[in-house]
This record gives structure tokens, sequence and C-alpha cells, in this order.
């Protein structure tokens, strides 16, 4: 059963870093395209980042460019998302998601797997 686990969310103050991490397991996600997906409260879920596992090429959302990176680590089945200068914009529950098929760009629906999330709240 394929499961992902996100870790290290919490509270910060707007400007500073946080570091979320997904450890998946299961299988082996050598061909997998991931990504992580924000939800703040009363909006609708929204892509944040994506990797293609094999080739390490990403993709983000606009308004996280240049502040956000997601890496991943294939050999420990791993994918971080390195968030700095965070905005009180930023709040929200981050979810790891994973697409067998591997396809790019990565979208909310191509998703087959999902983690429980974890929750960001930047205070301004």
């Amino acid at each position: 059963q394929v499961q992902l686990v996100e870790s290290g969310g919490g509270l910060v103050q707007a400007g500073d870093s946080l570091r979320l991490s997904c450890a998946a397991s299961g299988r082996t996600f050598t061909t997998y395209s991931m990504a992580w997906f924000r939800q703040a409260p009363g909006k609708e879920r929204e892509f944040v980042a994506g990797i293609k596992w094999s080739a390490g090429s990403t993709w983000y959302k606009d308004s996280v460019k240049g502040r956000f990176t997601i890496s991943r680590d294939n050999a420990k089945n791993t994918v971080s998302l390195q968030m700095n200068s965070l905005k009180p914009e930023d709040t929200a529950v981050y979810s790891c998601a994973a697409d067998s098929a591997g396809n790019w760009p990565p979208h909310y629906y191509d998703m087959d797997y999902w983690g429980k999330g974890t929750l960001v709240t930047v205070s301004s």
C-alpha cells in the first residue's frame, strides 16, 4: 500500500523559512511525478510545486517562484519543499501527492496518492 507522510509544518513569522518533507513508501517511485498542493481555510486546493521524479524538472505556482524550492532524493524516496520568505498568505495545509503515470506538468486530477497534510501558519 502506498503511503505519503508529510512533516515539517509549524507556526512561523512572516519572512521566516520552513522545510517540508514527504516520505513515500510502499513501492518504487522512480517514474512518478511528485507535487505539493495547499489548501487555505475557506479556499480551494491549489498547486504549489512539482518535480519529475527521474528527470528533476520542476514547476512552480507563480506566487512562490523564487521563494520555494522543490527537491527530491530518489534513494530515500523523499520529496522536500524549502519555503523561504514566507508570507501570511502562504498559510495553509500542505499536502504531498504522487502521480504514478508521470504526467507533466502536474495537475491535481492526475494524482493517485495523497498524504494527509501538514499545517503551515505564517503570522504577520
